[in-house]
């Protein structure tokens, strides 16, 4: 049994994360949060010890590691996005490896940096790239590297999760903090995309607000058109009101089906990283490169057949 410390314990997606840590038969023996609406680890792990000061988490771990039976081997981290790279570095240097939401980090030089300290304390940075795992995708991935053709696939993806007024109050609103809309919920798509379809050639940029995010990317066996969105109006008329989040993957017009089990892929990554099979930085280093020049690229105009069909009625 391996002993884990959750940072980021009152987000989100943390519950995935305590969840994967009791499945695979673990114990979440520590959890941080400036936040104290934690009430959730009563249901997964009670005993669990909690701070809201991360000095005070801090020194509580450094004990523990005196003691062989009670240090811990893995930190996992579910803080906001511009805190990964100091609560990693924080874990490394705890001596334990490190399981990370995405983004991993914003840049491919912060990146480097975490490699430094890698070799530095001997552990390893993990990422959770969950759609690697999904079973739509990796039967995609088969049938992509399984189907020689001479040109390459079409590919649209649309992806909306519909976010209320909260949204831009957080963090997550603060592009100074979850590094913009195409970072903050776009990075694992664009990490699938890479996996499935090879290197990226091309880059470009048609649409960048608060609410959404837009442009063309080429890669060794695809040609994609995306379209990445908050807002709800963007939601297709046939579901509006009826669900708050669209997923779609239209490969060679063929929908790909990947809405279901998003919530069971975090355990499965768990297994995965356990198992000596994760994904380290090197794995995500692509998705980090490609969020990064979609932060800072300028806007071009779609050329021919490039743009999304979302996007139309954003450039009128």
């Amino acid at each position: 049994m391996k002993y884990f410390a959750l940072i980021g314990a009152a987000g989100y997606i943390a519950p995935r994360h305590m969840k994967a840590i009791k499945e695979t038969g673990n114990h979440l023996a520590m959890a941080y949060d400036i936040n104290d609406s934690v009430g959730i680890i009563d249901s997964i792990s009670p005993e669990s010890e909690f701070y809201t000061e991360f000095e005070r988490f801090l020194e509580s771990a450094w004990q523990r590691k005196r003691d062989p039976y009670t240090a811990l081997d893995y930190v996992s981290v579910c803080s906001p996005n511009h805190l990964h790279h100091a609560h990693i570095a924080a874990g490394l240097r705890l001596g334990c490896n490190v399981i990370c939401e995405k983004p991993l980090v914003p840049t491919p030089a912060v990146l480097d940096e975490l490699g430094k300290v890698e070799q530095e304390t001997g552990r390893r940075v993990f990422n959770i790239l969950q759609l690697r795992h999904h079973p739509a995708i990796v039967e995609l991935k088969e049938r992509v590297a399984n189907t020689p053709r001479d040109d390459k696939y079409d590919v649209e993806l649309t992806y909306i999760t519909s976010r209320g007024k909260w949204y831009h109050e957080s963090w997550k609103g603060d592009p100074r903090k979850s590094f913009g809309v195409a970072t903050n919920i776009g990075v694992h798509f664009f990490d699938m995309l890479h996996y499935v379809f090879g290197d990226l050639e091309r880059n470009a940029v048609h649409y960048l607000d608060e609410h959404r995010a837009a442009g063309y990317l080429e890669y060794q066996k695809a040609r994609v058109r995306w379209f990445l969105s908050i807002d709800s109006n963007d939601l297709p008329s046939s579901v509006q009101g009826q669900q708050t989040t669209y997923r779609s993957i239209l490969c060679e017009g063929r929908e790909i089906e990947f809405s279901g089990g998003f919530t069971d892929l975090h355990t499965v990554s768990y297994q995965e990283i356990l198992a000596g099979r994760g994904f380290g930085l090197d794995s995500a280093r692509h998705c980090i490169e490609t969020v990064d020049t979609i932060r800072n690229a300028g806007l071009e105009i779609p050329a021919r057949n490039e743009a999304h069909p979302c996007l139309k009625r954003h450039l009128m």
